[in-house]
């Protein structure tokens, strides 16, 4: 484990989830939001273990990104990785503490199942919807991805709004710096749940975007990271939001 930023607002480790949970003290953290990689992509095997770059964008034109490490496990062994750090999340996490993770549309079932293996109150699902989607022909458009959420036990509630079960945004192609970058509006919008001044833990920060709307709302921010590269990218996209 290297910790790449240590201040009083935000602390970024460059390392292996598992790992690097394990380090991290019990009931420390109030919130968990993440968006750990989906080993998604196709209807086989050897379509999900294709290189991400293949599997997640489409057209004749396609950017080019660092790698995206770890995306490439098969359904048996996706549900019981993502049960072990699920249930290190909630050891580190406070009683009440929400859960909210990304899913797409086929890892869905096996991230609810996860999300109970590990301890969690399972609570719904959030759907985010992507306008900008690409249509299939013949087919109904997959314009959405979803947020598994879930509580350490009873949830504490911090705001009298009642929120929406939906949240539309479209992905911002041209300005993303990760694969599968999930906007920071939508995210500030999720956070809206936690109490303002929570600490937030992100076992899949790629670049950081997690961490950026954390500063933007008034909140603290522990982030992991595998990839060297998104670890490095994550590192200077918070640092320059720390001056903003």
């Amino acid at each position: 484990m290297t910790t790449l930023l240590a201040s009083d607002r935000i602390t970024l480790h460059e390392g292996e989830a598992l790992s690097v949970l394990g380090a991290l003290p019990g009931s420390s953290v109030d919130t968990i939001l993440t968006d750990p990689p989906y080993s998604s992509g196709g209807l086989t095997l050897s379509a999900r273990q294709a290189d991400p770059a293949q599997k997640y964008q489409h057209g004749s034109t396609k950017r080019r990104y660092p790698a995206m490490l770890g995306d490439n496990r098969d359904q048996r062994s996706f549900a019981l990785w993502a049960s072990l750090w699920l249930a290190e999340c909630l050891r580190i996490a406070r009683d009440g503490a929400r859960l909210m993770v990304f899913s797409d549309w086929r890892q869905l079932p096996v991230m609810t199942d996860a999300v109970q293996a590990a301890g969690w109150m399972w609570r719904g699902i959030i759907t985010w919807h992507k306008p900008s989607a690409r249509p299939v022909l013949g087919d109904f458009k997959r314009d959405a991805e979803f947020i598994v959420t879930g509580s350490k036990g009873k949830p504490i509630t911090h705001t009298r709004r009642c929120l929406p079960g939906v949240y539309r945004h479209n992905v911002n192609a041209s300005r993303k710096v990760h694969l599968t970058e999930k906007p920071v509006p939508l995210l500030k919008d999720l956070l809206e749940v936690t109490q303002p001044g929570c600490t937030v833990l992100d076992p899949f920060a790629g670049s950081g975007s997690t961490g950026v709307a954390c500063l933007q709302t008034g909140r603290s921010f522990i982030g992991i990271e595998l990839s060297p590269e998104y670890a490095a990218i994550a590192a200077q996209r918070l640092t320059e939001a720390m001056k903003e």
